[in-house]
């Protein structure tokens, strides 16, 4: 059995032949759940895995290979009327690429070199779905993202807006010991980069083009911070459906009553009740009906 340690490529865990640990019957409560949602869990719990499953569920492009990557997950056997959705177009977004060294002009440089590089991606990805080229501001990415939404407004589709580690360089200004504190506050209040950021989503989410967002993070500090930016997002973290998973016991399993977290990156068995990753207390088990229908313990 080989595990998928490190790897976010949903698409290369199957067609390589990757151990899986099947959530895809989570995507219709989260399509129920609201239009934008923050997901939070420490470092290697899959976060980024769950974004490229996202992806390739939802993305146009990839209708193709539905049947190949789905059919036999859970949300193969029912997919909801939103899968691979002729209207759906995916801009992707991973901010532990930004730099977080150096003052707040080099960041904001960063971050609008990363957003910029995504959207020339999309222009890319969807060149024959767009009327015209999307024009790129190269100082200011949130001009280049308004360009975006004005060209794809020109057509019937609509932007599924994937955030992943959206607090990554964030945390590492605020744990800087070189003006950390103020060098943060100097990004998430005001007219700091990462408010305005976020104040440009939510504009963009109000009928402007941006039909979904899903954002993975750590912690919630950062939203947060940013307040009246951002207000509208919807934090999905502590709802028990998210905790629970869908897993049967091996029988090569060890007999100590652990729960098994195993979110795709990396595969570790937990003691319930005790503090682990990053200070994380994981739930007690709780019964639920696995994926054939038998009663699992959350192991």
């Amino acid at each position: 059995m080989r595990f998928p340690y490190g790897i976010a490529d949903f698409q290369k865990i199957h067609e390589e032949g990757y151990f899986y640990v099947d959530r895809t019957d989570r995507i219709p409560l989260m399509e129920r759940a609201g239009d934008q949602l923050l997901f939070l869990r420490p470092r290697r719990f899959g976060k980024s895995l769950w974004l490229a499953t996202l992806e390739n569920y939802y993305d146009l492009t990839k209708a193709d290979h539905f049947e190949m990557l789905f059919g036999g997950l859970a949300i193969g056997k029912n997919p909801t009327p939103l899968h691979n959705h002729y209207l759906m177009l995916m801009l992707n977004l991973n901010f532990s690429i930004v730099d977080p060294g150096g003052n707040n002009d080099v960041i904001r440089r960063s971050l609008h070199q990363h957003i910029n590089s995504c959207i020339y991606t999309f222009s890319v990805q969807y060149e024959k779905y767009l009327p015209r080229p999307i024009e790129r501001v190269e100082d200011n990415s949130f001009s280049s993202l308004h360009n975006l939404l004005t060209v794809v407004a020109e057509t019937s589709h609509k932007i599924y807006l994937l955030i992943d580690e959206y607090d990554n360089f964030a945390n590492a200004v605020m744990m800087s010991h070189l003006r950390g504190t103020d060098r943060y506050q100097e990004l998430v209040e005001g007219e700091g980069v990462l408010k305005t950021f976020f104040k440009a989503v939510k504009a963009g989410a109000e009928g402007r083009g941006i039909d979904r967002v899903f954002i993975t993070g750590v912690s919630p500090v950062v939203l947060s911070d940013v307040t009246s930016g951002y207000n509208v997002v919807k934090n999905i973290t502590h709802d028990s459906d998210y905790y629970n998973r869908h897993y049967r016991k091996p029988k090569t399993s060890p007999p100590a009553p652990l729960s098994l977290t195993g979110e795709g990156e990396i595969f570790c068995l937990f003691r319930p009740g005790v503090k682990h990753n990053n200070g994380i207390i994981l739930p007690p088990p709780v019964k639920e009906r696995g994926l054939g229908g038998e009663v699992s313990d959350n192991v």
